[in-house]
């Protein structure tokens, strides 16, 4: 079996990404400014579309390249299935 790659370079974005969450939260228990909301919100999806672009890029570099290189036919159908998959979840 393959090995999967190492993501934990991610780990310190998704913690500041998790209390970025938690910081929304406090300022809708806050009632804080819709546009302060908002933009915080904003700023979270720009980090977790960064968190998301990596991972892809290891999974295309890593993954879908050993399949490729691979001799399994099958193997080599299962990765672009999945990322044609993927491709449809994204653009939903």
């Amino acid at each position: 079996m393959k090995k999967h790659p190492d993501h934990a370079d991610n780990l310190v974005a998704l913690r500041r990404i998790e209390g970025q969450v938690r910081g929304v939260q406090r300022m809708i228990e806050d009632h804080k400014y819709c546009i302060d909301i908002l933009t915080q919100i904003y700023a979270i999806k720009g980090a977790l579309s960064r968190v998301e672009q990596k991972i892809l890029e290891k999974h295309l570099k890593n993954c879908v390249t050993d399949a490729v290189k691979g001799a399994s036919e099958k193997e080599k159908q299962q990765k672009m299935d999945e990322i044609l998959k993927l491709i449809h979840q994204a653009r939903r």
